[in-house]
């Protein structure tokens, strides 16, 4: 045998430099894919909880606020009929953040009765959010905290008040005869205009 003919026979028979890089190259590519194929099915597998924790946080944002209800308040036959205000609680289900709360405390109204009709205002001051109380002789609404001091039908009386507006009236409805509906909302303090929490 010649040596051309034996270096040939060695040539075919040796696995070239190529032939193992090509190997290394597609277990390379395999492994390559291999992790590619496992994040990618990791990250679908985290989809579900973290789409169910992105719902959750923002259902409190979806729900409806209280404002937009009516809510029964009182009976006619509770409001003074000689127009002195009297303080009731607001009572409604409500729902907050992700508790529900049934019949509970919501907020306050001082309602007046005047013939068959019916006013409501908030007993939030608008100044400074503080409780507004009815002074000692009936005749006026004062505020502890810095003495706004506001007539009966709510309207600033003192041009020294430091409150920015009136008190903040709600609509009333009276149903079925006696029943006294109000639409309970706070406002923000401290503004001219009487803006919506």
């Amino acid at each position: 045998m010649s040596e051309d003919s034996l270096e040939e026979s060695r040539a075919e028979t040796e696995p070239t430099l190529s032939d193992g890089l090509d190997r290394v190259v597609e277990k390379e590519r395999r492994d390559f894919l291999v992790g590619v194929s496992a994040v990618a099915a990791g990250t679908l597998a985290m989809l579900a909880p973290i789409g169910a924790a992105v719902v959750s946080l923002l259902d409190p944002l979806r729900r409806e606020k209280l404002s937009s209800e009516m809510v029964l308040v009182a009976r006619t036959s509770a409001i003074p009929e000689d127009g002195s205000p009297r303080k009731f609680t607001v009572t409604a289900d409500r729902t907050d953040a992700w508790a529900a709360y049934d019949d509970s405390p919501v907020g306050a109204v001082y309602l007046r009765r005047s013939g068959d009709e019916v006013r409501a205002l908030n007993v939030v001051c608008p100044h400074a959010g503080c409780f507004v109380g009815v002074a000692k002789d009936n005749s006026r609404f004062s505020c502890p905290c810095h003495l706004s001091s506001f007539d009966l039908d709510g309207a600033v009386d003192d041009p020294t008040s430091p409150s920015p507006r009136d008190m903040d009236t709600l609509d009333v409805e009276v149903r079925n005869g006696d029943e006294v509906w109000v639409r309970f909302q706070n406002f923000l303090p401290g503004r001219a205009e009487k803006t919506p929490v």
